[in-house]
């Protein structure tokens, strides 16, 4: 459209030059005012025009642009305005026709000019017969040439059309692609740096600006590896790496502030192996992340085997319990009575840490049933039991300071719960009146039950896994009761701790073991399917 605008420019200067400068050509002053017309609609068609995408065949717009362009030359040519051969101009429209168009408004296009051109020399031969053969025939082969150049620019432009789809298209899956390999890599838990010859990091992902201490304000800058001593093994590797063009692996420990050095397990690899334009990628792993893992996974697998023995160990402890309860009536002497006690004390205990070692396996697979209770009501009657099962009710005191509010918990867990809390209580408690003490209360919306006692202070190591399994400061344990009570509070939402704090009656408050539950909110969590009912 900005070549027709510069072509009727041309025109009009050119005509309007002859017809003042040379009144003997015969330009008349229409012909004039023909250049002004054409120059208008060329610029209205520049202006206004809007894109069609190729290979549409007719549309309004042909009219005023190829069809214009017809009109305009073939009256030039006709008239042979000034004595100037218009004919090289029919190749805008051709060449128009061929680019935006379909192949066959190229040829129909490149027809109409040979028709006008054939036309022109006809009308030509009538004034003049001697040329008429030369004017023909070089009619027909600017005809001829029209027509290749129709087919070749129209072959030539829907190639371009293809190509130009497939490159957006595969821009479009490049820029997608992108956008996911952005997001796989700032999810990752892993740390990757990007780095070149020069060590410094061209990008990194937010695990990896953790693990080199820049916390959540590192930000996207750009920084060189080179500028804390403390990442000087990091430099080594990527430094190896580029000089051996081999991956590398390796640990590395980075002092923090206040804390034992974070060991970190390194790899590297570049991303090209052959030039000189490669990185290196730095892929960072936390070891105590990795230990952990290893522990967690070690547990499991502990404890499956655990409850694995357990079942196989239920069978043989009945069958001893029962052997020697009848052995146990037959008895009369002292000492026999005396090892057949042992005997049966003993296989309950074992019988006790079998059904806790179970317990754990059933607690992955309970789930919340949607019941809540009323709290300081069923605090008070398992309590009630509790005293009269072990004789401690002289030593237990009630304060219950939350009537009316329900919490989500099943009954019987949080019967065993309060019961397991209790009993270690009364395991480590004085023998005073108020030395276990169990209080709920209320607080900014928050329902809590205490378990407190005057026991002696925990040592740092027995705190530090006191909700571990199989973890006991007591031999005669099995060390799997508060794992359970925690297992227990977490699948309902709740949460236990542990804390050291003055309690026991006002005037004589000391020192004491304080077992926590922080419940959930009972509107949420009250009528929510099962665990293993969202599972299925």
């Amino acid at each position: 459209m900005t070549a027709r605008v510069a072509i009727a420019t041309v025109l009009l200067l050119l005509l309007g030059t002859l017809f003042s400068m040379s009144p003997a050509l015969n330009i008349s002053e229409w012909l004039v005012a023909l250049c002004i017309s054409y120059l208008a609609a060329a610029l209205a068609v520049r202006v206004l025009g809007r894109e069609r995408p190729p290979g549409h065949a007719f549309d309004p717009q042909w009219v005023s642009t190829i069809g214009v362009d017809l009109v305009a030359f073939s009256t030039l040519q006709f008239l042979q305005a000034g004595g100037i051969n218009y004919a090289p101009l029919f190749a805008l429209p051709v060449l128009m026709g061929a680019v935006l168009g379909s192949a066959l408004l190229a040829l129909g296009t490149a027809a109409g000019v040979t028709l006008i051109l054939l036309t022109d020399a006809w009308v030509q031969s009538l004034h003049t017969p001697v040329e008429s053969a030369a004017r023909f025939l070089q009619a027909g082969l600017t005809g001829t040439g029209y027509f290749a150049l129709a087919f070749m620019v129209n072959q030539l432009a829907s190639r371009l059309a293809r190509e130009e789809l497939a490159a957006r298209e595969g821009q479009q899956a490049a820029r997608v692609q992108a956008q996911v390999n952005e997001l796989v890599i700032e999810s990752l838990t892993d740390g990757i740096l990007i780095v070149d010859a020069q060590c410094s990091v061209r990008a990194a992902n937010p695990a990896a600006r953790s693990l080199l201490g820049f916390g959540q304000s590192g930000g996207n800058a750009v920084f060189n590896l080179t500028a804390q001593p403390a990442w000087q093994p990091l430099v080594q590797l990527a430094r190896w790496t580029f000089e051996q063009r081999s991956p590398m692996r390796g640990e590395a420990a980075f002092d923090e502030t206040g804390a034992s050095p974070r060991r970190i397990y390194v790899r590297t690899r570049l991303t090209n192996s052959e030039g000189d334009e490669s990185l290196c990628v730095i892929f960072m792993e936390d070891l105590r992340e990795m230990e952990a893992r290893l522990r967690t996974e070690k547990l499991a697998a502990m404890g499956r085997m655990s409850a694995a023995v357990a079942h196989e160990f239920r069978n043989p402890l009945a069958a001893i319990a029962q052997a020697n309860a009848l052995m146990e009536e037959d008895l009369t002497d002292p000492g026999q009575k005396q090892l057949a006690s042992l005997v049966r004390k003993n296989t309950q205990r074992l019988a006790q840490i079998v059904d806790e070692i179970l317990d754990v396996s059933r607690v992955h697979h309970d789930g919340i049933h949607g019941t809540v209770l009323d709290l300081d009501p069923h605090v008070a009657s398992t309590c009630t039991d509790w005293g009269l099962q072990t004789r401690s009710s002289a030593r237990l005191e009630l304060a219950l300071a939350a009537p009316g509010e329900r919490v989500p918990f099943e009954a019987d867990h949080l019967r065993r719960v309060l019961v397991n809390l209790l009993d270690n209580a009364l395991r480590y408690a004085d023998d005073q009146p108020d030395s276990i003490r169990v209080t709920t209360s209320v607080m900014d919306g928050q329902r809590m039950l205490h378990v407190w006692s005057d026991g002696g202070p925990l040592e740092p190591t027995v705190q530090e896994h006191l909700f571990e399994p199989f973890f006991s400061s007591e031999s005669r344990s099995s060390g799997l009761g508060l794992y359970i009570c925690r297992e227990l509070c977490e699948r309902h939402g709740a949460t236990m701790g542990y804390r050291r704090v003055n309690g026991g009656n006002a005037g004589q408050a000391r020192e004491g073991n304080d077992f926590f539950v922080a419940f959930a909110a009972a509107g949420p969590l009250a009528g929510m399917p099962s665990f293993d009912t969202m599972a299925a």
